[in-house]
């Protein structure tokens, strides 16, 4: 068996492998290698459709591949940031509310979520204070059935900014930052609420 025969069949092993894999990045490494034994494996043996093949196919997988590691990249710095609420508010209305006036009550539609600029709010059901900089609402907007499950109340004046559902989902699917922070929120607060359930439970 010549060397040439020898570059062939170590080409075919690696289309082998990459149907092997099962994530993204390691197979266009080795996709990579293999357009690069094809190349060599056609042109040394005078197989110019392999090696015309193979070499338009090169481009394609390094470009596929700097795409992934981009997004691999992005995705990693959106984890690590928070929601980008200045980034938001060109979304986002202005709604002041008066002392003891309800902005969320339990079972109505959920179609906007909100951010509190000043003020102190209350949501009834736990007793729990929502201070400047929170956000809320976010659960019911995202759910199936989009029904609130608890009232909240201002304690204060206060003020809020608000965002529609509907532009809601579009930065949802738009923005990773925003995708990121809403998806980190919601979990959050899944599992405190779960928390608090098991510890109603255990008293």
């Amino acid at each position: 068996m010549s060397w040439v025969e020898l570059l062939g069949y170590a080409a075919s092993a690696t289309v082998l492998a990459t149907f092997c894999m099962s994530t993204m990045i390691p197979l266009r490494i080795v996709a990579l290698v293999s357009n690069v034994l094809f190349c060599s494996y056609g042109f040394f043996d005078h197989l110019y459709p392999v090696l015309i093949l193979h070499a338009a196919l090169f481009p394609v997988n390094l470009w596929r591949l700097v795409q992934f590691q981009r997004l691999v990249r992005d995705v990693r710095d959106a984890h690590s940031e928070e929601l980008p609420i200045q980034a938001l508010l060109p979304y986002m209305t202005t709604r002041d509310l008066a002392a003891g006036e309800a902005v969320i009550r339990k079972g109505e539609k959920a179609d906007r979520l909100y951010y509190l600029v000043d003020g102190e709010l209350e949501i009834s059901e736990i007793g729990k204070t929502l201070q400047p900089g929170a956000m809320f609402g976010e659960i019911g907007v995202f759910a199936r059935d989009q029904e609130r499950t608890a009232t909240i109340v201002c304690r204060t004046d206060c003020r809020v900014y608000e965002l529609t559902e509907n532009k809601a989902k579009q930065l949802f699917f738009q923005d990773k930052s925003f995708g990121f922070g809403i998806m980190q929120l919601i979990i959050n607060r899944l599992l405190e609420n779960n928390k608090r359930l098991l510890l109603g439970g255990a008293t």
